[in-house]
């Protein structure tokens, strides 16, 4: 049966993403730094935008006036001196030009050597483990084989330092003796630092052990035969099997307690991430008082040379264009921050109204609270306070913190008891724990059953997950036998 076909005109409202407003969501997005980065930026490359100084002149304070009235205006449309029948700006790759994941800082494009920053101000990069044992083997006199092994060997490392890669397979792909190859697998484990290139912790643990001044054959016994025992701190089992008391066992315990389970780790390329709060949050007259940190970030203005270069009716339209778009683009950006830093700070006061508790006990004080209760409290919606929230930090009288870290689902309020935050509950759980008896260790569902005490109805699994979160060892590896 043949179908007919046909042209029908429907017609259908549907919401789109303007470039402003992609802009707006990403400021929202962005960390306090890269914030200050962007509109270091948008000042080199728009020149409609200035920073406001402390000028004084009544038609100077008249003119910011005009400029926020016309940035309040609900329709955003600026001054009447734009044409907004014309706006052939790129907006899709300005607003891709930007990377709200990245938390490098801007750099402009050098382009001659007077224009390259101090060396002062630079910061190298820090050498990762791969790194590190190349260049350490560097001062061995390798043959071309014997570098293709240790590379091989080098480059099958995880973080941790441990070789994930079959030695014997790697063996299979050079074309070096068995005995050969070994040895020089051996000098890869004994380089700085010590015990890398291995396959197992005991492996690991017994490299360390064979590198100390003084070797201790009851460490090296200890670690192929006992670290089960030791785990569950069953000394008088490794008495029995070694023959040697208890206390020269706990010695080597010490000895055994200093070595690195992750040598990987010594050497971390990872850098230091500093991180500048977007809030305050300070106690004065026994209230909590909620400070916007606008440290960095200029305020910014349209500037009254273009605005009147504008007005002027010889300008041809070219340039008249040119500066219409590039007004749109710094009233917009004015806009954007104004209210990324106006909801952030929004944001902070609905936090401190629903957890006032925090601030003076800590984690133990917090209350469940959801994105949807802060949403609900400021007026917007719930993946606007997640972005809001996301990569922002407030610095209280108790430490720093991410705005994400408030935000916990109940728990235990399922089966009849009070909702508890899952921060507040893995500290009652860590506090029940240091407070045992460690020779009766509490097992989960002994910690269940106090918590159900105090109206804290939580399950033994759930118990259990909160205490592997804060890798605390179950109670039959907790238990000290003396």
């Amino acid at each position: 049966m043949a179908q007919k076909m046909s042209m029908n005109l429907k017609q259908s409202q549907s919401l789109m993403m303007t470039p402003q407003l992609q802009q707006a969501i990403k400021l929202l997005t962005l960390t306090h730094l890269e914030m200050t980065s962007v509109i270091a930026k948008e000042m080199v490359e728009n020149p409609m935008l200035e920073e406001a100084g402390g000028e004084s002149t009544r038609e100077e304070v008249a003119s910011r006036e005009n400029d926020t009235k016309e940035r309040n205006a609900d329709d955003f449309s600026g001054p009447d001196i734009i044409d907004n029948s014309k706006d052939n700006f790129e907006w899709d790759k300005y607003v891709d030009s930007y990377n709200s994941t990245s938390s490098t800082p801007y750099t402009k494009e050098v382009r001659s050597k007077d224009d390259a920053p101090n060396y002062e101000n630079m910061v190298s990069r820090g050498q990762n483990l791969q790194e590190h044992l190349e260049w350490q083997l560097r001062m061995e006199d390798l043959d071309e084989e014997e570098w293709k092994f240790a590379l091989e060997v080098i480059h099958n490392l995880n973080d941790e330092g441990y070789l994930e890669e079959n030695i014997e397979e790697i063996i299979a792909l050079v074309d070096l003796k068995r005995e050969e190859a070994l040895e020089l697998l051996y000098k890869i484990q004994n380089l700085d630092p010590i015990g890398c290139a291995c396959s197992t912790l005991k492996e690991c643990l017994l490299v360390q052990a064979n590198a100390l001044e003084e070797p201790s054959p009851l460490v090296n016994i200890l670690i192929r035969n006992h670290l089960d025992d030791l785990i569950k701190r069953d000394f008088q089992t490794i008495e029995k099997e070694v023959g040697v008391d208890i206390q020269k066992i706990k010695d080597a315990e010490i000895i055994l307690h200093s070595f690195n389970p992750k040598p990987g780790r010594v050497i971390s390329p990872d850098e230091i991430q500093y991180v500048v709060p977007d809030i305050y949050i300070k106690e004065i007259g026994g209230e909590l008082v909620v400070r916007l940190n606008n440290e960095g970030v200029p305020t910014l203005r349209v500037s009254n040379l273009y605005k009147g270069l504008m007005k002027k009716q010889e300008t041809d339209s070219e340039t008249s264009e040119y500066v219409q778009d590039k007004l749109r683009g710094a009233l917009w950006l004015i806009k954007s921050i104004e209210n990324r830093q106006r909801t952030i700070e929004k944001v902070a006061h609905a936090i401190v109204k629903y957890q006032p508790e925090f601030f003076k006990k800590g984690a133990v004080a917090l209350k469940p609270m959801i994105l949807k209760d802060i949403a609900n409290e400021i007026g917007v919606h719930e993946s606007t306070v997640s972005r809001v929230t996301t990569n922002k930090f407030v610095h209280t009288p108790i430490g720093t913190y991410e705005l994400k870290f408030f935000f916990n689902a109940g728990i235990g309020g399922k089966n009849g008891g009070i909702d508890i935050a899952s921060e507040s509950l893995k500290m009652k759980i860590k506090e029940l724990v240091a407070n045992e008896d460690s020779k009766k260790p509490l097992s989960d569902q002994k910690i269940a059953d106090i918590l159900s005490k105090s109206d804290i109805k939580v399950a033994r699994r759930t118990v259990a997950k909160y205490r592997e979160q804060m890798d605390i060892l179950p109670s039959s590896k907790r238990k000290k036998v003396s």
